[in-house]
C-alpha cells in the first residue's frame, strides 16, 4: 500500500499557510492586497507563504477581477486573486458501527460533498461490510472517477486499536480489502473517538481547543481534544469512557471489567433495567414512548443513569479540563429525562473554577459524526491536506460566573449568553444546512464562520492515526 511521507512544516510557516488558508476560506477569492491587509503578515512573508501554497497546489489563480477598494494596477489590469484550489482532491471517511456502515465525502476545502448510510445485521462479515461502503460510495459519487481524486481514507471501527493499526488480529486483512477497493492511502481509528474529532471540526464543538465527546449507543465511548488535537493515548484506549467503573458490585463487563460505566448506560443495558423493573418495551423507541408518556418506572430509571454518566464526566472534566463536553448516540436522544440529570451531576461535581465556563452541547452531526471524523484524519494525513486548518471560532459571549452547566442541553435552545451553554444541534449549526445532491446522497454544506483574529487560529484537530498495515 502506498505511504505518505508529510512534507515537515516549520510551526512559523504552518501558522501563515493556516492563516491564508483561512481567510480564503472565510472570504472566498481575495488578491494579494486584500490578503495581506487582513493577515497583517509582511509582504516578503506572505510571498513565499502563497508561493509554497501555489506549487504544492493548495491554492491557485481566480479570474482576475477589480474590487472598489483595489485601484487596477499598470495598465489597467486587475490585481491577480487567488482561490482554494478545489480540485486539489478529496478524501473519504466511512465508520463501520456495529450495526451499520456510514459514509462521507469531503473536498480539500472542506465542503462536505456528502453523506450515506445504510444499517446491516450485526455480525456482518467483513468482505461485505466492505462492499457495503464502495456501493454507498459509488451512488454518493458515481461512477469511479472519485478514485483519480482520492487523497485517502480515514476508516473508523468499534473498540481500540494496538499500535500496529490492528486490534488482536481482529482487522487482519481488513486494511488490505480497503485499499484493494479504494486504492487510496487507508488509516483506521477507534469510530467514536473519530466523531469527537469530527464534532471539533464541523459539529457542535467547531472551534473549541479543548472538548469531551461521550456517546451513548449499543456501547459507550468517547474522545479526548486536548489543545486541537485528538488525543490517542497508549496503546490507543484513550476514550473508553464506557469501561470507567461506576458500580463495584455491578454487571460483569465484557472488557473483564465489573460494573464499567457500559454496563449501566448503553443501549442494551438500560432497556434490561427497565424490564427488570417492571417496565414494558423491547427496543428503544418503546423506551422512548414510555418516557413521552411520562412513565415513572423510565424516568426514574433515566434520572439514576443520567446521574451516573453525569459524575463520571465531572470526574473526567476535572482530570483533563474541556471546555466542551459533547454527548451524543441514540440514548442521548432521549432528552431531558436523561439529559438534565447529566447536567446535574456534572455541575455539583465539577471544580468551581471551571463550573461556570464548562458547556454541555448536543451533539450536531448525529449517525455521520465518524464518518466525517475518519474524512478529518485522511484531510489531516495528506502532505498537502494537512495545510488546512480547522473551523474558525464563533465569537462566544463571556460566561456569567453565576452560571455554569445549569444552562442545560436538555432545555434545547438556551440563550448562550446565560453562562455555559446547552445548544440545540439547529441552534448550533446556524447554516450548516441539508440538501440533496441529484439522488447522490445528502450533502451538507460547510457553514462560513466569522475568523478569528490572529495569532489565534487553530490548528487542524487531527489524531496521527495509525496507518493501516499492508
Amino acid at each position: 500500500m502506498r505511504q505518505i511521507t508529510p512534507e515537515v512544516v516549520p510551526p512559523a510557516r504552518r501558522g501563515h499557510e493556516q492563516a491564508v488558508l483561512g481567510l480564503l476560506r472565510a472570504y472566498g477569492p481575495l488578491n494579494r492586497g486584500e490578503l495581506s491587509r487582513r493577515c497583517g503578515l509582511s509582504r516578503t512573508t506572505l510571498h513565499d507563504t502563497l508561493s509554497g501554497l501555489l506549487a504544492a497546489g493548495a491554492v491557485v489563480t481566480a479570474t482576475p477581477d477589480a474590487t472598489p477598494d483595489e485601484a487596477p494596477r499598470g495598465r489597467g489590469r486587475p490585481a491577480e486573486r487567488l482561490a482554494l484550489n478545489p480540485a486539489a482532491g478529496q478524501a473519504l471517511g466511512i465508520d463501520f458501527s456495529r450495526r451499520a456502515v456510514h459514509v462521507a465525502a469531503v473536498g480539500v476545502t472542506y465542503e462536505i460533498v456528502g453523506t450515506a448510510g445504510e444499517a446491516h445485521a450485526p455480525g456482518l462479515p467483513w468482505p461485505d461490510r466492505v462492499a457495503l461502503a464502495e456501493r454507498l460510495v459509488r451512488g454518493l459519487l458515481g461512477g469511479g472517477l472519485w478514485r483519480m481524486a482520492l487523497k485517502g481514507v480515514g476508516v473508523g471501527v468499534v473498540g481500540p486499536l494496538a499500535g500496529d493499526g490492528a486490534r488482536d488480529g481482529a482487522l487482519s486483512g481488513v486494511a488490505a480489502l480497503l485499499g484493494e477497493r479504494f486504492g487510496g492511502p487507508v488509516l483506521l481509528d477507534n469510530n467514536t473517538r473519530l466523531a469527537a474529532l469530527a464534532e471539533s471540526t464541523w459539529g457542535a464543538a467547531a472551534g473549541d481547543q479543548d472538548a469531551l465527546y461521550l456517546r451513548l449507543s449499543y456501547g459507550v465511548g468517547g474522545g479526548v481534544v486536548a489543545g486541537g488535537v485528538l488525543h490517542r493515548g497508549a496503546d490507543g484506549v484513550s476514550g473508553e469512557i464506557g469501561h470507567v467503573p461506576v458500580d463495584p458490585a455491578g454487571r460483569p463487563c465484557e472488557c473483564g471489567g465489573t460494573g464499567c460505566l457500559e454496563t449501566v448506560a448503553s443501549i442494551r443495558a438500560v432497556l434490561d433495567a427497565y424490564r427488570a423493573r417492571g417496565g414494558r418495551g423491547d427496543d428503544l423507541p418503546a423506551l422512548r414512548t414510555a418516557v413521552e408518556a411520562r412513565d415513572p418506572i423510565a424516568l426514574g430509571l433515566l434520572s439514576e443513569v443520567g446521574g451516573q454518566i453525569g459524575r463520571v464526566l465531572a470526574t473526567l472534566s476535572n482530570a483533563i479540563g474541556p471546555r466542551v463536553i459533547v454527548i451524543g448516540g441514540e440514548l442521548a436522544e432521549l432528552g431531558a429525562p436523561l439529559l438534565e440529570p447529566v447536567r446535574k451531576a456534572l455541575d455539583a461535581g465539577a471544580v468551581p473554577i471551571s463550573r461556570h465556563r464548562l458547556t454541555l452541547r448536543r451533539a450536531a452531526l448525529g449517525d455521520v459524526a465518524g464518518a466525517l471524523g475518519g474524512v478529518a484524519l485522511a484531510l489531516g494525513e495528506s502532505p498537502l491536506l494537512s495545510r488546512y486548518p480547522t473551523a474558525e471560532p464563533e465569537p462566544r459571549p463571556a460566561a456569567t460566573p453565576a452560571s455554569g452547566p445549569a444552562d442545560s442541553l436538555a432545555g434545547g435552545s438556551a440563550d448562550s449568553r446565560a453562562g455555559g451553554l446547552v445548544e440545540s444541534p439547529a441552534d448550533r449549526r446556524g447554516g450548516h444546512s441539508s440538501r440533496t445532491t441529484g439522488g447522490r446522497g445528502t450533502a451538507q454544506a460547510r457553514p462560513r464562520l466569522p475568523l478569528t483574529p490572529l495569532p489565534t487560529l487553530p490548528t487542524l484537530p487531527v489524531s496521527r492515526g495509525r496507518r493501516a498495515a499492508s
